[in-house]
């Protein structure tokens, strides 16, 4: 019987039962350490034919002791944290969920624009205080967003602002500039969205900030900054410092730099509080979302270890 690890924690949580998908076609499921512990892994992946692995790093040293490995399935999108070259070089045919959480990343951007706009966690928080004090927000309907990356999540969020209103700025430096207008929005410079956008959304994929000191410097008055994609998009100094002056109104995010020591970081500051909204990697935790990454994993697993190609393979 083949055997896959499953390192992930929410593979199969959903309302999609992909353990029996894979018992079914004769593969053992074998749930290990979502931290990839190397010494919790080790036996396990010596008799590993697959590996569905969620967002912790994937080194040379851990496929080294995986022998058999014939596939590595990334549970989600992006795929940093493996090694390409490893993965390659033990001819290991690697894998991502592409689009799997596109709309739920989306919507929970959606979300948290709102809560920052009108202080909705804060005021939730004061009430629980029976403190009915009231916090005056700012309405999206009529604002520009500025939205900086123009993958499948930002497509998604700039159709959906669109209806609810908002006028549309796009910054993606690879995608053509009369795609965009095309499409209904403008095409826009990091600058020009600094100066200009009221709400400014991050969706850009690697860890080039974006978000500095200089930012700051030039930010309209009260904007307000959301960051659903990655921590090292913004320098949190600055936007802790942004938000004490006045450049920006409220940061919200579903990502924090040094999660381990949450608390050391610029934004947990006291003073600051009431304008920042931070959530726990919420991104892709919709069940719909859990459903289409477990079932897109299982499907690339499965045609792989039967010895065809998978439906999603990342370029080695």
């Amino acid at each position: 019987m083949k055997k896959v690890i499953v390192t992930s924690r929410s593979f199969g949580s959903g309302s999609v039962d992909c353990v029996a998908k894979l018992t079914h076609a004769g593969i053992e499921v074998i749930f290990a350490d979502s931290k990839h512990d190397l010494v919790e892994l080790g036996e396990k992946l010596a008799t590993a034919d697959a590996w569905i692995a969620g967002t912790s790093p994937v080194t040379d040293e851990m496929l080294a002791l995986a022998p058999k490995l014939k596939i590595l399935a990334r549970y989600g999108v992006g795929f940093e944290s493996v090694d390409l070259s490893a993965a390659k070089a033990r001819e290991i045919v690697v894998t991502n969920t592409p689009g799997a959480n596109s709309l739920a990343v989306a919507e929970l951007t959606i979300g948290l624009t709102i809560a920052a706009l009108r202080g909705i966690a804060q005021s939730a928080q004061k009430v629980v205080q029976n403190d009915w004090s009231v916090i005056r927000g700012q309405q999206l309907e009529g604002s520009i967003v500025g939205i900086i990356g123009f993958g499948r999540i930002g497509r998604i969020l700039a159709s959906k602002l669109q209806a609810l209103g908002c006028e549309i700025w796009i910054c993606d430096p690879f995608i053509n500039a009369n795609e965009i207008v095309q499409l209904g929005y403008k095409a826009k410079t990091p600058i020009e969205i600094a100066v200009a956008a009221q709400i400014v959304s991050l969706n850009a994929p690697g860890d080039v900030q974006i978000v500095d000191a200089g930012w700051m410097a030039v930010a309209q008055p009260d904007q307000v900054i959301i960051n659903t994609a990655r921590a090292e998009l913004v320098d949190e100094s600055a936007i802790a410092d942004g938000l004490r002056s006045g450049a920006l109104f409220a940061y919200a995010a579903d990502t924090l730099k040094g999660e381990k020591n949450s608390k050391e970081s610029p934004l947990m500051a006291t003073d600051i509080a009431d304008k920042v909204t931070i959530t726990a990697h919420l991104g892709a935790q919709t069940v719909g979302a859990v459903d289409l990454m477990g079932e897109m994993s299982t499907a690339n697993v499965m045609a792989v270890l039967a010895g065809g190609s998978p439906l999603n393979p990342v370029a080695l």
